[in-house]
């Protein structure tokens, strides 16, 4: 099977800095490895494999004890890939998969048992056709009373007509990747200024990775950094971080993990504020029985 995107660094640095104890990487995906786990047929995009091996190894290798796998479109509702790789941690991935509204009730209760704690809903143009709002209302209706949390994934020119929506929704809400607003238009821009007022309502948290998305300026994807440090300054108990490893649907500039790891002294350079985007915040969201 021909990828369509580019492979992951194969080779990324050792970071600079030494994460803390415990530390999350809230936002990754496994894909495939597609003789075993194939990918959806009605996918917009083919990722090159990217098994729970290698993702296991760059963990290591980066000083990351904890992770949330997020079910990506590649492989639709099928979330066989994700449950393999969190079975195989021994309890230190959780998961965020993606349902259909009439998901059997057997079916949440077996992913709940496995340790997915979300569903993720995706309203990205290139990644086809939009999550259908009843349907996620009726997701929702069904994760709410087992604690989960949805993830909502969207293009920021999407906020202004989703926004009305989210906020009419009873469960708490985690946005992928800073909102995916375009840095070169400045924390002012009326992208961010929403997302910021969106957040003022407790239900929402927000994910600080995907620098490499935000960026205009290329490696090391500085002009984001900004974003993520407002964010954090201002939602400091609402605020995830992750690789987004093996960064599907990247252009030209794929990111060195390790390198992303050091924008964390710039994004977070207050260590409390760091060990709560970490360590604290994942561990409520997605281990909040180690805290009883």
């Amino acid at each position: 099977m021909q990828a369509d995107y580019l492979p992951y660094h194969p080779s990324p640095k050792t970071p600079d800095i030494e994460l803390p104890a415990n530390a999350c990487d809230a936002h990754c995906h496994v894909f495939g490895p597609a003789a075993r786990f194939p990918f959806a047929s009605e996918r917009t995009y083919t990722p090159v494999d990217a098994p729970k091996e290698k993702l296991f190894a760059l963990h290591r290798m980066l000083g990351v004890e904890r992770a949330v796998l997020v079910q990506a479109s590649c492989h639709g509702f099928d979330n066989s890939a994700m449950l393999d790789g969190m079975d195989a941690s021994g309890g230190s991935y959780r998961g965020v998969c993606m349902v259909k509204a009439d998901v059997p009730d057997e079916e949440l209760q077996r992913l709940h048992d496995h340790g997915v704690r979300g569903a993720r809903f995706n309203f990205v143009a290139h990644l086809g056709k939009d999550a259908d709002i009843d349907a996620v209302r009726r997701v929702v209706d069904r994760i709410g009373p087992l604690g989960w949390h949805a993830v909502v994934h969207f293009d920021a020119d999407r906020l202004e007509t989703l926004a009305p929506v989210l906020q009419s929704l009873p469960i708490t809400m985690v946005i992928d990747h800073m909102g995916r607003v375009d840095a070169s238009q400045g924390v002012d821009q009326p992208a961010f200024r929403m997302l910021i007022d969106l957040l003022e309502d407790e239900r929402f948290w927000v994910k600080v990775c995907g620098s490499e998305r935000i960026s205009r300026a290329g490696p090391p994807f500085a002009d984001a950094v900004p974003f993520a440090r407002m964010l954090i300054e201002r939602f400091p108990d609402r605020v995830l971080w992750g690789t987004d490893w093996p960064h599907p649907n990247i252009g030209k500039h794929m990111p060195d993990d390790g390198a992303l790891v050091d924008l964390l002294e710039k994004m977070a350079p207050d260590q409390r504020k760091l060990e709560k985007l970490l360590v604290a915040n994942p561990t409520r969201l997605y281990w909040p029985e180690t805290l009883t």
